[in-house]
């Protein structure tokens, strides 16, 4: 066999070799997980409607300036959170001017309905704060575009 070393002995593969693809093969299985999740949730609908506000918000987009660039987010932080009624999410963009977070809160009456969006706004690395969009009332009847 082409890895034995010695004729006969019981180890076909030396350890090092082992230990080297065994690392290879983890840091490519857990990249490959950390691009799936963050693929899932940049095509889910929470993510999708606040891109939609911000890039509807002349305010906002003002004060990134173009070209709007959306980042990873950031897998770690405990603020991005989302289970099966609510979403909350710290999005990182960046413009030519500024960069800054997009907070999105967002909420669904259960597991087979659809995303409503219940507030997003933009904070700038400066600390200033954009509201992009806030639902209103009590029933979440009334929608405000801020």
């Amino acid at each position: 066999m082409m890895w034995q070393k010695y004729p006969g002995s019981r180890q076909s593969i030396p350890l090092g070799i082992k230990v080297l693809f065994g690392g290879v093969f983890g840091a490519g299985g857990f990249a490959l997980v950390y691009y799936l999740i963050q693929k899932f949730h940049s095509r889910s609908l929470y993510y999708k409607l606040a891109m939609e506000q911000l890039q509807s918000h002349p305010e906002a987009q003002e004060a990134l300036g173009p070209p709007l660039n959306i980042h990873y987010l950031k897998l770690t932080d405990r603020e991005n959170f989302v289970d099966i009624a609510d979403a909350k999410l710290k999005i990182p963009v960046s413009g030519s001017k500024s960069e800054g977070l997009l907070y999105v809160h967002s909420s669904r009456g259960g597991p087979f309905q659809r995303w409503h969006l219940d507030e997003v706004f933009l904070e700038l690395k400066d600390g200033q704060q954009i509201p992009v969009f806030k639902l209103s009332g009590e029933n979440g009847d009334e929608v405000k575009k801020e």
